[in-house]
């Protein structure tokens, strides 16, 4: 599930770029054109305008300047970074917790797991809610996971645990109210 949600995703966005690039190279050459336009069209009285102490020419220059479209920054390996999107209405939300991983040896693969853990009043301890488990060959790589929680508010947390090691990165703490 994880792998065709981001690969929708990173059409998406390779796509919203691209529009994005276009639209604003269009908008630079519509402006341009209309600055263009507007200065010859502008009547030329040299005197009057010397007299006034206008120069005769003035040079303008638009420029844009294109930036990479992105979502959310890239997170620092180590955390984990959570952005609600949004949901169905009532207690239904959705959620993406994202983060780097570094592999060792980017010639093995790499395995991880994903846990949303509720926190318990009765039992006073995080209990798991849900699990997702995947994996990897490369030095690095963004991992993402998207969740969501129906009907159960309370506070979460996630938590991924990284090839086997004993401790979990955990995120901070989510309340998910209705």
């Amino acid at each position: 599930m994880g792998t065709r949600s981001t690969a929708v995703l990173g059409t998406g966005s390779a796509t919203a770029a691209k529009l994005l690039v276009g639209a604003l190279a269009f908008t630079a050459a519509y402006v341009g054109a209309s600055a263009y336009g507007t200065a010859n069209s502008a009547p030329s009285s040299a005197a009057g305008e010397q007299a006034a102490g206008h120069p005769r020419e003035q040079t303008v220059t638009l420029s844009v300047a294109a930036l990479p479209v992105t979502e959310e920054t890239e997170p620092e390996a180590g955390t984990i970074a959570v952005t609600t999107l949004p949901g169905k209405g009532g207690c239904d939300q959705v959620f993406t917790a994202r983060t780097v991983v570094l592999n060792p040896d980017a010639g093995r693969t790499l395995l991880y797991n994903w846990r949303l853990a509720r926190w318990s009043s009765v039992s006073r301890s995080w209990k798991t809610y849900q699990t997702e488990y995947s994996g990897f060959m490369g030095a690095r790589r963004n991992v993402k996971w998207e969740f969501s929680v129906r009907d159960n508010p309370g506070w979460y947390r996630i938590e991924l645990t990284v090839g086997g090691a004993k401790k979990p990165i955990r995120s901070d703490r989510l309340l998910v109210s209705c």
